[in-house]
């Protein structure tokens, strides 16, 4: 319940409300959040013992209409408004300020909140970037070892050795690209991660 009701207040704002007239609960509960614009609304279980409470005391009394209970305030609930009339145009000072201090702090958040998403969005963007500029380097050259079968390596000047580089950094990078690029499963990765290990052993028996 917002401070502005504390102290019994409430029951003295819902006595001036059903002074308008008879209402339900819920009506009392909306014409509540409409005086506060919005951004405060009592709870069913804030409102409804208090009514019963002003129903014992003899202030209001019910009826039932559409299965719902209507609450009339009774002579003595006038009576008592009357009385405390100072009190109540207090009451409606206070909400009044209380309605202006919710609007501020409301403003306030909002204005940290689109701050907040701004830096949110502009921090998504760089790590985007930097994913790309990463998924696309190409990796750095393989260590050539000898030959398995003792025979010679071949020389680093050779067109072969020089166009299986170029072949194996093209496979990396674009099997890396189609890989994310298609949100892969994890069974359909895994299924991706076989065929590369099956590649490798077939050079691995190549080279034997």
């Amino acid at each position: 319940m917002t401070a502005v009701f504390s102290h019994g207040r409430l029951r003295l704002y819902l006595l001036k409300l059903l002074d308008d007239g008879p209402k339900h609960g819920y009506e009392l509960i909306r014409l509540l959040e409409d005086r506060f614009l919005g951004l405060y609304a009592p709870s069913a279980g804030t409102i409804y013992p208090r009514l019963q409470r002003l129903e014992v005391e003899g202030l209001v009394t019910h009826t039932a209409a559409g299965g719902r209970k209507v609450y009339e305030i009774t002579e003595a609930g006038g009576a008592e408004l009357r009385q405390r009339a100072g009190e109540l145009a207090t009451l409606e000072s206070d909400i009044t300020a209380s309605v202006e201090d919710l609007s501020a702090l409301a403003g306030e958040i909002q204005t940290e909140v689109r701050g907040s998403v701004r830096d949110l969005k502009r921090e998504l963007r760089e790590a985007a970037r930097q994913t790309r500029r990463t998924r696309w380097e190409p990796p750095p050259p393989p260590i050539r070892p000898a030959r398995a079968n003792g025979g010679p390596a071949p020389s680093a000047e050779s067109p072969l050795l020089a166009e299986f580089d170029q072949r194996l950094a093209a496979f990396t990078v674009e099997v890396g690209a189609l890989v994310r690029a298609g949100r892969l499963t994890d069974t359909q990765l895994r299924t991706a991660i076989r065929l590369l290990d099956g590649a490798l052993d077939g050079l691995r028996r190549l080279l034997r």
